[in-house]
């Protein structure tokens, strides 16, 4: 199972920068980049809640399920 990040389009969509969610989150730009890359293992519904209400968005519009090439 692979799940699929969204954050980068999301900012752009939104028009705003990685750095203004981060101190609006309350992380590091570091770790929003990681989270854009998809680099991460988790999330903490916290970060993810403030996360899309800084995006005005839902996480679905964050996250998505890409099935991997595998089928399982």
């Amino acid at each position: 199972m692979a799940i699929a990040v969204n954050l980068d389009s999301m900012l752009v969509l939104r028009k705003k920068r990685s750095k203004e969610l981060a101190e609006y989150v309350g992380i590091t730009e570091q770790n929003i980049s990681l989270l854009k890359t998809g680099r991460v293992k988790g999330i903490r519904f916290n970060t993810l809640e403030r996360i899309c209400e800084f995006l005005e968005c839902q996480p679905g519009d964050i996250l998505a399920h890409a099935p991997d090439e595998s089928g399982s």
